[in-house]
């Protein structure tokens, strides 16, 4: 009876224990089906469009790599030879010729975003009417390329460009010949990408210095720090993600480059500026063999993934969000 009296009094003195509450079966929420509906048909034109010029090319280009096809004969004609344009490629001289001018190219970047950083700050502090030097440097990114080519073919002339009639006012005796000279003409187009490019770079590091907070500098200068520890201990880390968007894109134009190419030099003199997209190019629409084209693409796809990806990988060192 004791024992019984004792647990009835503990019951009766226990707080009641919550109730658990049993798991709310999901409603149908047509609201919510009606929304997933109108979201996936506004992204629809996008995918579509995705799947139609990027996905499925890359896939055919895979599979073409591996056959011998000249597309004016039908899809009947295709024929699987295995490894045999690898190694085809492996022995291409003029690929590799022009794998080492897109490397060379590659220097185009450095070199842009240098001058268009320094550009930037002299703009954005220094100048008044900043937006009328925006639409002066940003013109020729917006302008045709060929109408750039074609411009820059003429000062670039050997005999009668203004170029070399300056220079030989200066004294040049013998100028280059420029895009007609075997070790000028990749330079030449050099200059021109950068000149091209810099407008671009200029506006999105404008964007990215007006965003660095006032008080950063502020600070700097009570503690008494010189303009160039301004600019290393702040501008330059404060403008790391700018810089690294404009380089991973920009590495990867570079071996994008055809139509200045091909309308100043044509990939000479000599193949000294022909690049993979020209010769990939030359090799699919002019000599109609879509089975090596699609090789070299192949290649081209792998060499653009890999330095993005030690880009990726790399920037976690410098880059500070």
């Amino acid at each position: 009876m004791k024992y019984m009296t004792k647990e009835v009094t503990s019951m009766q003195t226990q707080p009641d224990s919550p109730s658990v509450p049993s798991r709310a079966r999901p409603r149908f929420n047509k609201q919510r089906i009606f929304e997933n509906l109108y979201g996936y048909a506004f992204i629809a034109p996008m995918m579509i469009g995705v799947s139609i010029m990027t996905l499925l090319p890359i896939l055919a280009s895979f599979f073409l790599s591996f056959t011998e096809w000249n597309f004016l004969h039908g899809f009947k004609q295709i024929e699987f030879i295995g490894m045999r344009n690898f190694e085809r490629l492996l022995a291409d001289d003029v690929f590799w010729k022009s794998m080492k001018n897109n490397i060379v190219f590659m220097l185009v970047v450095p070199a842009t975003l240098a001058l268009s950083l320094m550009l930037a700050i002299i703009i954005n502090k220094y100048v008044y009417f900043k937006d009328m030097f925006k639409v002066i440097y940003f013109m020729p990114y917006i302008s045709s390329i060929i109408a750039v080519a074609m411009v820059w073919q003429v000062l670039f002339h050997p005999s009668f460009g203004p170029v070399n009639h300056m220079l030989m006012s200066l004294g040049v005796d013998n100028p280059p010949k420029w895009i007609a000279d075997v070790n000028f003409a990749l330079p030449s187009i050099m200059m021109i990408m950068i000149w091209v490019s810099i407008g671009y770079n200029l506006i999105i590091y404008i964007a990215g210095l007006q965003a660095i907070p006032a008080e950063l500098y502020e600070a700097a200068e009570m503690d008494g720090a010189k303009p160039w520890q301004k600019f290393r201990s702040i501008t330059l880390p404060m403008l790391s993600p700018t810089t690294f968007f404009l380089l991973i894109t920009g590495l990867i134009g570079t071996f994008k480059v055809f139509d200045i190419i091909q309308v100043l030099t044509g990939g000479g003199p000599a193949n000294s500026t022909s690049v993979v997209v020209f010769h990939l190019y030359e090799t699919a629409f002019v000599h109609l063999k879509m089975g090596y084209a699609s090789t070299m693409a192949l290649v081209l796809f792998f060499t653009i993934f890999i330095i993005t990806l030690i880009q990726w990988y790399g920037q976690r060192k410098w880059v500070n969000y």
